[in-house]
Formats: structure tokens, C-alpha cells, sequence
């Protein structure tokens, strides 16, 4: 039986599942979904011990958020109780899909959490960030505003995403933050270098997500697969011909390990995120409640030095061929500044 042992999100943040879903995957971001089964998936994550739910009001331009409302409304009571919310906001849409910048206007974060609060049916949010910094907006009047909303209650603890060593310490000293959320993933160890080190100064905890490299690193992909037009992976540059070719052999490497210990390439890829520290959650981004179980598996992984080592051998520091966002959404990342 796997055991969901708590982890805490830096020394102000809540606790929380050793592991959490993230939920955009449910919502058209890596091709259609499907509702019943996205539901059945929290409902089986809230079951397993699974508490922390991470979501963003632009996934769907809301559709996530409803989605997760439902599946806590059809909940049993006692594991409503347990779901704790992580929102990111921010990010500015259009009807065709398209991506329009981020406010992080003090009135624009008080409307965004209003909707939030509207569309998820609860009457807080237990972590709220922006989802990427606005360049136009000092960190410090984004984080204020997130502060005066939990001083209402409407918020319990102030989160980050995607920002640098620099813009991490500006707001933590305007208010107590709990997490970053950043991608971390075996092909994706950037933060190691100044970010990590700032958070474990600072006492703020880490949600990392693409933990298997948007299913890069899930065994799952195949050399040519093709993606729908919906499909994030059809316009990243990790999966675009010979960047996924070279990738693909990292993944053959790091399944001779996983079948040594008799374990699944995800469940070895998450084990590893695991074991860079307590104060590291990863979010899982399960759809469906079969790749749920995989990732929960994880788990019951050990990882001891010679895996590890064998590991960094199999699947070097920037090792991965190509960045991990398009060139246009790279440039909005504060944290490869």
C-alpha cells in the first residue's frame, strides 16, 4: 500500500500529500480529456491520500476550476475537508486560444481571486500565485495584494511561480511565501543552479511540476508520435524531430535502470524528484486513474546512492535537447532570466 507521508510547504505553508495532482491536463492541454474519467481520477487521488489540488483560473478559462469544484462536491465529505487548493492567476486570454500577456495589477489579482473563489465553490483558496511574473507590475504590490486577501481569509498562504533568485527574495520580504511552484524534472534541473539554493535560505518550499517532462519521461512516448493541434507537445520544442529522437535514447537509458528495480520509467523519473528533499512536492499530472496509480507507485521506490548515481549517469544535467517552452513563452519566465 503506498503511504502518502506529509511534506511541508516551506516553514509558513501548509501540509500536504508527499505528492499532488495537477490538474491541467484535464482541461484540453494535452489534446481532449475526458470529464467522467478526470473526475473518477481526483475522486481516486482524494482516496489515496492525495490533498493538494493544483489548478490555474486560465486551464480551460475556467473549465478546471469547474471541473475541480464538481469533483469536490461529489466527494465524500471527509475527503472534501482534506482537499486543499493551489490557483495560479494572472494570465491573460483570448476566445481563440490565444496567450495576452499577465496583470499582476493589485485590482486585477482581488477580480481574479473573486472569480476563483466563484467557480471552485469554496470560500478560500489555501494557495494562491501568480502564474508567471508581469513585467510591467513590481512583485511587491502583486504579492501586497495577495497579503491583504489573506489577511481577509479569503486566502491562506501566498505562493510564486516561475521566477528568479531575485524576484523570490522581493517577495518574500514583503510577505510570508509558502511555495514556488517551478518545472523540476530530471531533464529539467535548472532551478539547482541559484533557485533552490534561495528557497532553502529562505525557508520556501518547492511544488514542481512537469516532473515527467510533459509524459517525455512517462515510457510512454514513441520516436514520430504525432500530437493534435491542441496538444502543448505539438509546439515543444522537446518533441520536434531530432530533439525527440535524442531525448527518447535519454528515456531507453533510464528504463534499464527502472526494469533493475523493477519499476515503471515514470515511477523511477518521480522517485527521483522525491528524493531531492522533503521540503520538494511534486505534482503528478495524471488524467487518467490507470497513469494515477503509476505515479503513485512512486512512492515505494528507494532510491539508494549507486541509483542515484546511475541516474546522473543515464540522464546527465542538461542532457535534454531543446528548451521546455516555445521561444515565445520562454521569454515570460522569470526564472531563466
Amino acid at each position: 500500500m503506498t503511504t502518502q507521508t506529509p511534506r511541508t510547504l516551506g516553514t509558513t505553508g501548509p501540509q500536504v500529500s508527499a505528492l499532488g495532482l495537477g490538474c491541467m491536463g484535464m482541461s484540453g492541454a494535452y489534446g481532449e480529456s475526458d470529464r467522467a474519467e478526470s473526475l473518477a481520477t481526483v475522486h481516486a487521488a482524494l482516496e489515496a491520500g492525495v490533498t493538494l489540488l493544483d489548478t490555474g483560473d486560465f486551464y480551460g478559462m475556467g473549465h478546471n476550476e469547474l471541473l475541480i469544484a464538481e469533483a469536490l462536491r461529489t466527494a465524500p465529505a471527509a475527503l472534501r475537508e482534506n482537499a486543499l487548493t493551489s490557483v495560479k492567476f494572472g494570465a491573460l486570454r483570448g476566445p481563440d486560444d490565444s496567450w495576452n500577456g499577465f496583470d499582476g495589477r493589485p485590482a486585477a489579482v482581488k477580480n481574479f481571486a473573486a472569480y476563483s473563489l466563484q467557480r471552485l465553490g469554496v470560500d478560500h483558496i489555501d494557495v494562491y500565485r501568480p502564474a508567471r511574473l508581469d513585467p510591467d507590475v513590481p512583485i511587491e504590490e502583486t504579492v501586497g495584494a495577495i497579503a491583504e486577501l489573506v489577511e481577509k481569509g479569503y486566502v491562506r498562504h501566498i505562493g510564486l511561480s516561475e521566477v528568479g533568485a531575485d524576484t523570490i527574495r522581493r517577495a518574500a520580504a514583503t510577505a510570508p511565501i509558502a511555495d514556488l511552484q517551478i518545472e523540476y524534472a530530471l531533464i529539467s534541473r535548472g532551478p539547482e543552479r541559484e533557485i533552490l539554493p534561495t528557497l532553502r535560505e529562505l525557508g520556501i518550499g518547492v511544488t514542481a511540476y512537469g516532473v515527467l517532462s510533459r509524459g517525455l519521461l512517462s515510457g510512454h512516448v514513441a520516436a514520430g508520435q504525432g500530437f493534435a493541434a491542441n496538444d502543448f507537445r505539438a509546439h515543444s520544442p522537446r518533441f520536434q524531430g531530432d530533439n525527440l529522437q535524442h531525448n527518447l535514447t535519454l528515456v531507453e537509458a533510464l528504463r534499464k535502470i527502472a526494469e533493475q528495480k523493477d519499476v515503471s520509467v515514470a515511477q523511477i523519473a518521480i522517485a527521483w524528484v522525491v528524493s531531492r528533499g522533503e521540503d520538494i512536492v511534486p505534482l503528478i499530472g495524471a488524467r487518467t486513474r490507470a497513469r494515477l496509480d503509476e505515479a503513485l507507485g512512486a512512492l515505494d521506490v528507494t532510491l539508494d546512492a549507486a541509483d542515484l548515481a546511475a541516474i546522473e549517469a543515464a540522464v546527465p544535467a542538461d542532457a535534454a535537447a531543446g528548451e521546455r517552452y516555445a521561444p515565445a513563452q520562454m521569454a515570460m519566465l522569470d526564472s531563466e532570466r
